[in-house]
């Protein structure tokens, strides 16, 4: 099964958009070739870039502290288990602390000088050539070791942000319920009557071909399957299509 999610606030939307960056930053910075330390450098200077435009820190940080004040009514419900519940409070609390004591998310990284000019550099379509930077290039020739340990330090200041993320995203994700539904001549309507909803996932067959694509407010629901032809242009299945959905509050 593949699965796709649509946010219904601009908020969710930010934290997708991070999580995407993060996993694709934890995937080029592991070791390998200078060509794939060149990806995570660009991608760190992409999640600097999605954090100032957004005040991403402190809606995190709230996240974590309602859904804090939410679990902490559960101890000692007989149907909680108290060790999962108790390690879930100690990584939010953890994970608070680390947002809170470090100020303004990656700053370390903006006052490295040498990054700033990079990341100037970076912008420009082959601006990451030895004619542009030849220092960039002198540090991608260096060993194997050293790059990675130059990466992990750059990425460190940023991995309270990920970890906050993922409490909030996991435990938004587990808020829903998977069920079947049909889309007839594949097209999917369904009412919500005004409930707050913040996440919509879309599980559908990896053999099928087909995608959703997907529109959503806090009133109603609507999910349209297409398949893409010779030229990968969508085009709308007229069938009925079987999936499974979770609509996570």
């Amino acid at each position: 099964m593949i699965l796709y999610e649509y946010p219904f606030n601009e908020r969710i939307r930010a934290y997708l958009r991070l999580e995407y960056l993060f996993d694709r930053l934890f995937f080029f910075a592991r070791p390998g070739d200078p060509k794939n330390h060149q990806i995570a450098v660009g991608t760190i200077f992409d999640i600097l870039d999605a954090i100032e435009r957004t005040d991403v820190k402190s809606s995190v940080l709230q996240d974590i502290e309602r859904q804090r004040l939410q679990l902490v009514p559960l101890r000692d419900h007989p149907d909680v288990s108290q060790e999962a519940l108790d390690a879930m409070l100690r990584d939010m609390e953890k994970t608070s602390t680390s947002l809170v004591s470090q100020g303004k998310t990656g700053q370390p990284l903006r006052e490295n000088e040498w990054l700033v000019s990079l990341r100037g550099r970076l912008a420009v379509p082959g601006g990451g050539t030895q004619i542009e930077m030849p220092s960039y290039y002198a540090w991608q020739q260096k060993p194997e070791a050293v790059r990675c340990a130059d990466l992990k330090a750059w990425i460190d200041p940023l991995l309270p942000l990920h970890e906050g993320l993922q409490i909030g995203l996991r435990l938004l994700r587990e808020s829903g319920r998977r069920v079947e539904a049909v889309a007839e001549q594949g097209t999917y309507q369904q009412m919500l009557a005004g409930k707050a909803h913040q996440l919509l996932r879309v599980w559908v067959d990896g053999e099928s071909g087909i995608f959703p694509e997907i529109s959503a407010n806090k009133y109603m629901i609507w999910i349209r399957f297409s398949t893409q032809d010779g030229e990968l242009k969508p085009q709308q299945v007229a069938r009925n299509i079987a999936f499974e959905m979770s609509l996570c509050a």
